[in-house]
Parts: structure tokens; sequence; C-alpha cells
């Protein structure tokens, strides 16, 4: 059983302010509470128990508010880097933590997102198929409003911001111990490392569930609106 998390949560949420003038995206509230305690209750109702936080730009305030992590029933090691080592450096980096030591899986997750994924299943799915990474995938929805026209240019309907034909990345992953060595320094995992994986041993998880990753205020909305209709098991 998976009981190891790596949460990334150094970002600086620029794209946010002025919600992140004095605080991390990750610690930037929800519905009453900062998207990290969001992710973090979720990943704890999936068995995960023990957290590598790795943080940067004002990493005093992710401190200060979980400490050792004992008051929310999690063990908490911090990871902090002095400079930015990119995801995949801060990955690589937090794969030394004590809390890593003989895992044999963890889960790694971008810190700014909000899901109700079954993450059991994502982690039956890896263990399964003996993967050394596996990522979670969803649907590409439009920003915007499709326009149908006819062979002719008539306006004929329109959809709006319909589901895509297309997967993209969801931020949230299972790596195998054997992943580290292929993790780079200071760089993204994603360009470093995951070229580098045999397709054999590289899967993706569909998931057809709400997914939002907090980029921009109105993906701040909409989370909030997810969380306050009651259709979250994320208490």
């Amino acid at each position: 059983m998976i009981q190891t998390a790596i949460i990334l949560a150094g970002g600086k949420g620029e794209r946010l302010r002025p919600y992140t003038d004095d605080k991390p995206k990750v610690m930037v509230e929800i519905a009453g509470k900062p998207i990290l305690l969001w992710q973090i209750n979720w990943l704890k109702s999936h068995g995960i128990c023990k957290f590598i936080i790795t943080l940067s730009y004002k990493y005093e305030v992710v401190q200060d508010f979980f400490r050792s992590g004992k008051k929310f029933g999690i063990e908490i090691d911090y990871s902090i880097e002095e400079q930015p080592l990119g995801r995949g450096g801060a990955i690589k980096k937090a794969f030394g933590s004590p809390l890593a030591k003989n895992e044999e899986n963890v889960v790694v997750t971008n810190g700014d997102i909000i899901t109700k994924m079954n993450l059991l299943k994502m982690m039956n799915f890896h263990e399964k198929n003996q993967a050394l990474v596996t990522q979670l995938v969803i649907p590409y929805l439009s920003r915007w409003g499709i326009v149908e026209i006819d062979p002719d240019d008539h306006v004929t309907g329109f959809k709006e911001k319909p589901q895509l034909p297309y997967w993209i990345n969801g931020g949230i992953y299972v790596f195998n111990k054997d992943t580290e060595p292929l993790l780079p320094k200071k760089g993204d995992h994603e360009q470093k490392t995951f070229p580098k994986l045999k397709k054999e041993r590289y899967f993706a998880f569909k998931d057809m569930g709400f997914w939002r990753a907090v980029d921009v205020v109105k993906d701040k909305t909409e989370a909030e609106e997810f969380l306050l209709k009651g259709k979250s098991k994320l208490s």
C-alpha cells in the first residue's frame, strides 16, 4: 500500500495576485481552507499518511500552518529549495527524504490541484502494471464555445466549452523508486525524465471527474463553487 506523497508546493502563483503577495500559491484559501489542506485531506482519504512538501517561495507560511503535521493526523517533512530546482529537481531532492526511504512507490502531485478522482484506482492500476510512472490524464475541455458551421458557411449551432478528443496531463503521478536516478538535479521531469522511460512501463490513467489546477482567479472561483455545492468528499 502506498503511504507517501511528494507535493510540489514551491510555486509563486503570480497569476493569482494579489492573493499570493504574502503567501505561496498552495496557501491561497478556497472555501475557507488553503488549497494545500484540501489536497492533503484528499490524499489522506486514500491512505496517504506521510508527506514530503517541496517549498521555495515564502515557505515559512506553509511550515507555520502545518508544522509537523501531527495536528492533521499526518507526518510531514519539508524539502526546501534555496534556489528553484524545477519540478524534476524538486522530486529528486524529495526522494532523499527519510519519509521516502524504503518506499517502493510514491504519489507525486502538483500542489495546486483540487479533484475528487479515486486515487486508489490509480495506485492499484500502477502497481498492477508494475509501472515506473503512471500519469493522470483528464479530458481536454475547450475554454471557449464552439461554433458549428455547415459546408456553405451557415452557422448551424453552438457548443458551450465542449470536451475535445484529447487528453491532457492532470499533474498527479505515481512514481516507482527506480525513476529517481532518471530525474534531473535541476529541470523538469516531463522534459528530462519522461522521454527516457520505456513505453512498456509508462502508463496513463484516465479520469473524467472534477479537476482544477488553480492557476488564475477563474480557476479559484470554479473550484470554490464545486466545493461549496457539497459535491466533494474532501472535507
